[in-house]
Order: C-alpha cells, then structure tokens, then sequence
C-alpha cells in the first residue's frame, strides 16, 4: 500500500441558494417515481437533492442494484445513460458514484448516487442488468480505485495493470508522477522517457527536429 499523495487544499466558495430553474424541462418532473422509491426501499433511500429542477436520489450503497433492477423493471428506467465517479476529498464517505437513467418511453430522467468510504471501496455491479455500465465501471475502476463487485472483467482500462495510482483521485498531481509511467522512447534504441512533462519539472526534452539519427532508416522499415 503505498502512501497517500501531498494535496494542496484551496479556498471552497460559500454555496448558493437554489432556486427555480427558468429552463427545467418536464423530464425531470419524477416525484412520483421517487415517492414509489420510497414505498419500495424504504431506509435504503437515503435522501433527496432537487436542484435546478433536477431530481437526485442518494440510495445506500449496497442496495444500488436492486434499485435499478426496480427501475428497470417496473419504472421503465431501462436506459442507462452514463455511470461514473468523483473524489469528494472527505474524511468519510470519501468517493461518490453516479447513474444517469432514462425512461424513453415516457421521457423521464433521473439520477442516483452512492457514496462510497476510502475503507470500502466496494459497490455492487449493475452490468448484469445494463451492459452499457460495463466499459464505465472499469473507467471508474482505473481512475478511482472503486470495485464493483459482480463485474464480469473488472480490470484496469486506461493505465497498466502495475500502476500503483489513481488519476482522478484529488491528490494525483495534474502533471503526473515522474518515473510511474515510462513512455516509449523518441527513437527505437533511445532510453525511456520517465517524465511525461519534462519540461514543467525542469527539463528540456530534445525537440522532434532535434532528435538523434536512428539506425532504422526508411528504406529498412516494415511499416
């Protein structure tokens, strides 16, 4: 386990009180869906954010699939549009975790959350039920480090299966970690670059027109 990154912490704005949302469209209007949320999951529906005129619907973590399984089935929220994560930075429940629905039929949306703890980072998978929630776990998987349990093959997306961070996570430098990634080198028998942005820590990477002759000419290329 490897230690935490230093994170520089900045100034959060005061939040603003919401208010009514001149362009909020009727397919956001679900408070019938939600109420028959309520009168099916009871506790397990944690709480409820209108802002905008947008309906979220925070539901307890390990009862995310039987939620959507219900709005599958019997709400016609058969479509799902997007699933996804964020870093909240917070001493608890640490990490959140996003599912944007859609009922076509009736032109209806809405959007579920889970919040995941640093200690826990296990969350059911809803790829049984949407086969689209497949590439977006394993997205939110390699960025975050979230584990959807169920998945069937739950595996790093972007980054190699060694690397040691999570991008999206908030104390992952913008500019990355110097030495955790090698690129390929700028000529076939050059060393590997260990900086992607060299030039931000105070190097000065060979510009293309600048790079040494290589012993693979045109002629002897198979490409």
């Amino acid at each position: 386990m490897h230690e935490t990154l230093k994170f520089h912490f900045t100034p959060v704005d005061t939040p603003q009180p919401d208010q009514a949302n001149p362009h909020a469209k009727a397919s956001t209007e679900v408070a019938g869906v939600v109420e028959a949320l309520r009168g099916e999951f009871g506790e397990a529906i944690l709480d409820l954010m209108v802002y905008a005129g947008e309906h979220t619907v925070y539901v307890e973590k390990k009862r995310i699939a039987d939620v959507c399984a219900f709005l599958k089935d019997q709400q016609g929220f058969a479509y799902l549009v997007d699933l996804g994560g964020a870093d909240r930075f917070t001493d608890e429940d640490r990490f959140e975790v996003f599912y944007n629905l859609v009922n076509i039929d009736a032109g209806k949306r809405l959007r579920l959350k889970v919040r995941v703890d640093e200690d826990d980072l296990h969350v059911p998978s809803v790829t049984p039920l949407f086969r689209a929630a497949n590439w977006n776990e394993r997205e939110c998987y390699d960025m975050l480090g979230v584990i959807f349990d169920g998945h069937p093959d739950l595996r790093r997306m972007y980054m190699p299966e060694d690397f040691e961070y999570y991008p999206q996570r908030k104390e992952f430098p913008l500019l990355g970690i110097p030495g955790s990634l090698p690129l390929p080198p700028q000529t076939p028998e050059g060393d590997l670059t260990m900086d992607p942005f060299a030039a931000a820590h105070g190097s000065k990477p060979v510009k293309s027109f600048e790079e040494p002759p290589s012993e693979f000419s045109d002629e002897n290329s198979e490409i």
